[in-house]
């Protein structure tokens, strides 16, 4: 067993149950619900608290928030989610892809005490402490700021034992340069879980990364422009090779956004409607595995074992 911190204290990596690796309550750029809440599609404590209450309802036990602080990350606001909704929810340290000079005004390894806080001791003054540690690369490949960050998260890994999300742009196949980065820091590769993969049909590229010894998140589902049924192919291919057990499955989903519907983007709205929230996987993707002949046993131990194996580090 691992203990993991959640928003509530900590927990044990055996109790984790049916556990969603990649959700958000609240995702937009830092400083806009909170100075400009009319921008919001809905409203992120009572909207989160309806859309975990329904999860944990659906029998979804823990979540993964991914949002970190310029993805207007709000540890309170979710430490109260999951006070109300009962679902154990854990958070994120690290950088998503909102770019500035100001990252690099400061060294790796100033980033990593940041970050190295906020596991041991808290974030923001709080007292609620982050478990995982994440930072992103997509379309341009790994930027110089992106770099700083890998660097950071892999320099706090070290130091604290936390493990790795990597936002990942598989078309690109970027993770391979991701992944050079982090092991030219001495991360252990089987605290890394490459994220959006399920972005890709590329089985050939899927495997290499977990042979690496990474775990898979699949966590865009219903997902554009590859659609959720490709996505449940390329997860069946996997799973037909040995490999569920190293596969996290979950679905990018955010209750209270700063999007709203653009006419010029309705196909793309129209792909990433859920009205199944946090329980699309349960009640879509595992209906379409069953109908492809996927064993019961295997079914019930994806979003288990895989995150599971993931925070023990198997």
């Amino acid at each position: 067993m691992t203990t993991i911190n959640s928003v509530l204290g900590p927990t044990d990596s055996a109790d984790i149950g049916f556990t969603l690796m990649h959700e958000h309550i609240i995702s937009t750029f830092n400083g806009l619900y909170q100075n400009y809440p009319q921008l919001i599609s809905d409203d992120p404590l009572e909207g989160g608290v309806a859309a975990f209450e329904k999860a944990k309802a659906g029998g979804v036990a823990t979540i993964l928030d991914a949002s970190v602080v310029d993805l207007c990350r709000d540890v309170e606001l979710i430490a109260e989610v999951a006070r109300r909704s009962g679902v154990n929810i854990i958070v994120t340290s690290g950088w998503w892809l909102h770019e500035s000079v100001f990252l690099q005004t400061f060294t790796p390894d100033q980033w990593a005490d940041v970050f190295v806080r906020e596991i041991e001791v808290g974030i923001a003054g709080t007292g609620i402490k982050s478990a995982i540690l994440k930072s992103a690369s997509d379309v341009g490949g790994v930027t110089a700021q992106g770099e700083t960050m890998l660097r950071a998260i892999a320099r706090a890994h070290r130091r604290t034992g936390a493990p790795i999300m990597i936002h990942s742009y598989p078309a690109g196949q970027v993770a391979r340069q991701q992944l050079a980065i982090l092991s030219e820091e001495g991360v252990d590769m089987r605290r890394v879980k490459v994220d959006h993969s399920n972005d890709t049909t590329d089985v050939d590229y899927l495997v290499w990364i977990m042979e690496q010894g990474c775990y898979l998140g699949f966590d865009r589902y219903p997902g554009y422009p590859v659609t959720h049924q490709e996505r449940t192919n390329t997860l069946k291919a996997l799973i037909d090779l040995g490999w569920a057990d190293k596969i996290c499955p979950s679905h990018d989903h955010i209750p209270a956004s700063s999007r709203r519907l653009d006419p010029t983007r309705s196909e793309w709205e129209a792909a990433l409607h859920n009205p199944h929230g946090f329980l699309f996987i349960k009640e879509v993707v595992f209906a379409q595995l069953r109908e492809m002949g996927v064993s019961e046993e295997i079914i019930s131990g994806l979003c288990v074992n895989g995150p599971r194996n993931f925070w023990e580090g198997v």
